[in-house]
């Protein structure tokens, strides 16, 4: 099992094409989840998408600064506690106020939100890594349309 514990725990390599550049982190107010932010963004780099970890307990104000600098095509959220669901309309004001509605698309997920949260505020909901890296690929391939 030890084998299968150092796998799961592997890094993969940063792309050398990425598809796509997508920021991560947990919303403010998730202070200590992780593993599922983790998770998400080692499927989307085994996807070849460029991934930049904010980490956690991540505001609005940071998300959309980093997307923007980047020129990324996606912001993924990742909201595991109540706190931070709490923080999803102030999130979206950020982003807004960036002026990057229309110019990033927005996916969310985790243990405290559905999809009528991500409604809400015009993102793309999934339950799972390998939607995830789905729903990314569908983003950046409707971009090049």
């Amino acid at each position: 099992m030890a084998w299968l514990k150092a796998m799961i725990q592997k890094e993969p390599p940063e792309p050398e094409n990425p598809i796509g550049i997508v920021v991560i982190g947990n919303l403010e107010g998730d202070r200590v989840h992780q593993s599922a932010k983790d998770l998400v963004r080692k499927s989307l780099m085994t996807a070849q998408f460029k991934t930049v970890d904010l980490g956690k307990n991540v505001s609005g104000d940071v998300f959309a600064s980093k997307a923007k600098e980047l020129n990324a095509d996606i912001i993924a959220v990742s909201i595991n506690t109540t706190p931070a669901k709490e923080n999803l309309e102030k999130f979206f004001s950020a982003i807004k106020n960036a002026g990057l509605i229309g110019n990033i698309q927005i996916m969310i997920g985790g243990a405290a939100v559905e999809k009528k949260d991500a409604d809400k505020i015009c993102a793309t909901y999934g339950k799972t890594k390998e939607e995830a890296v789905a729903i990314a690929k569908n983003i950046v391939n409707l971009k090049k349309t």
